[in-house]
């Protein structure tokens, strides 16, 4: 039951930000555009569980979200990383991370953050189709440091890690938001 809790919320978000009810704001990474997205619900999501998290990690000399990896993005380049640190967490982190969630009670935040990052890379659409390869990656470069970074933890570590660095995440998303 518990596997399929973090789809079905899925579902239901994804649903409810598309009808006519949805109350967010456009951003843009680069060439790409999300409507409907509360950054505020991130960032409340994020300050409920970062304490607890990150108590939980015990390796202090290694960032994941390091410099080489969000430092002087450009803005093209922006839409390709974030897509695809997106679809990391949604897949390697998050999906991983809700038992553990779970058990330290902070399940109601775990679940906003994930339906808001599969909201966003659902809509997280290129406005055209100029980019260039060498663009990509770039992009692709950059994601890698973060994954060899990633791998070269225990799993579990790893993944609280990555999940304590959620608020870095938000912090360099809201670089490139635009009212």
């Amino acid at each position: 039951m518990q596997k399929t809790a973090l789809p079905c919320l899925s579902l239901i978000l994804l649903i409810w930000s598309q009808g006519p009810g949805a109350q967010g704001q456009e951003f843009q990474f680069g060439p790409c555009r999300v409507e409907g997205v509360v950054f505020q619900e991130l960032w409340e999501a994020s300050r409920a569980v970062k304490d607890i998290v990150q108590a939980q990690d015990n390796i202090m000399s290694v960032q994941l979200l390091r410099r080489e990896v969000l430092q002087n993005v450009s803005g093209a380049e922006g839409c390709y990383l974030l897509r695809a640190l997106l679809d990391f967490y949604l897949n390697t982190v998050f999906r991983n991370y809700h038992k553990k969630a779970a058990e330290l009670r902070i399940l109601k935040s775990f679940s906003t953050l994930a339906n808001n990052f599969i909201v966003i890379l659902s809509k997280l659409q290129p406005s055209q189709e100029n980019e260039t390869f060498p663009i990509r990656e770039s992009a692709r470069r950059r994601f890698l440091l973060f994954q060899a970074a990633f791998k070269q933890l225990d799993i579990e570590a790893a993944q609280t890690k990555a999940f304590g660095e959620v608020d870095i995440l938000l912090t360099w998303m809201q670089k490139f938001y635009q009212l």
